[in-house]
């Protein structure tokens, strides 16, 4: 029996110089979690290709990127992202995005599919933005679109941060939907306007935030009826999140991820899955929060594979 197509690529591993104290970036921990917990076996896991400079230029001008390769842009764009520029960065966004990608594409050929990274929604066209260099769900949508695999892509960001990128990428593209529910008083403070916001107060929990999930997702999987789904499932709502501001328990994310994936599953729509954001102190709890999205996604995957 098939299992949960699974996209890692060994350059997710690649952390900044300057954070040696670290010995693993949290996709690196997400990924030996998995295995370590039974979650995941060595088999699941898909490697993508880096992407291409004509699959980025889809979304993102030329200049910006060729300033992102070489290293040249200029110093307020790198202060906007929060990150400093080495030459290994960029071999590894471009492995992000193109890991997007292929997660995409094997959704469309199994139905669900997981990215063990992902969720850069706060990059637009020309620039980068709170630690998103380039935008791996606009570009795996826009792919999608431009290659005739799909002809409607609905678009569920559940990160406690606005997609204000996403959401201005296609403010003008009738055949991207996009949804961001997220903390209304969080970054970007100056925010896009997506196809839906709900915007959550600070020190919503479990039944709030599910609740509005409940009232919305429904409705817009049945008039939007998309080919495809790209779900973000930001982890930075959990209460414990230092930059979060919500108050999501463990079992709230699994329950999120769990509703999100049983409403895309029950319409046949292919959904993409990608980790989006999460910031502990403690390093090591966050695979754990990431890991509910893989829980959740292996048992709806196996409720699909049975006869």
């Amino acid at each position: 029996m098939q299992s949960l197509p699974i996209v890692y690529h060994d350059h997710y591993s690649i952390i900044w110089p300057e954070k040696h104290r670290f010995p693993m970036t949290k996709f690196e921990m997400l990924y030996r979690y998995l295995l370590d917990q039974g979650i995941a076996s060595p088999d699941q896991f898909h490697a993508p290709r880096i992407a291409s400079d004509a699959t980025l230029t889809r979304v993102h001008h030329t200049d910006y990127l060729d300033s992102f390769v070489q290293g040249t842009w200029a110093h307020k764009i790198q202060r906007r992202i929060g990150m400093p520029w080495y030459p290994d960065l960029v071999t590894r966004v471009r492995a992000e995005v193109g890991g997007t990608v292929k997660t995409t594409r094997l959704a469309l050929e199994y139905g669900l599919a997981c990215n063990t990274a992902g969720g850069t929604h706060h990059a637009y066209p020309d620039f980068g933005s709170g630690f998103c260099i380039l935008n791996d769900l606009a570009v795996a949508a826009r792919l999608a679109l431009d290659e005739g695999r799909v002809n409607k892509v609905l678009i569920v960001d559940l990160d406690v941060h606005q997609g204000d990128g996403t959401a201005f990428i296609f403010k003008d593209e009738p055949r991207v939907f996009t949804f961001s529910m997220h903390g209304a008083r969080n970054f970007p403070f100056r925010k896009q306007e997506s196809d839906l916001d709900v915007g959550l107060p600070d020190g919503a929990g479990d039944d709030a935030f599910l609740a509005a999930l409940h009232e919305h997702l429904p409705r817009l999987i049945h008039d939007q009826r998309p080919d495809l789904v790209i779900y973000d499932a930001g982890v930075d709502v959990h209460r414990d999140d230092r930059l979060g501001r919500l108050a999501l328990t463990d079992e709230g994310l699994y329950a999120r991820d769990r509703y999100v994936l049983e409403q895309t599953a029950a319409q046949g729509i292919a959904t993409a899955c990608v980790v989006g954001g999460g910031y502990s102190e403690d390093r090591n709890l966050l695979p754990q929060r990431h890991a509910a999205l893989f829980r959740a996604a292996a048992e709806i995957f196996a409720d699909l594979q049975a006869p």
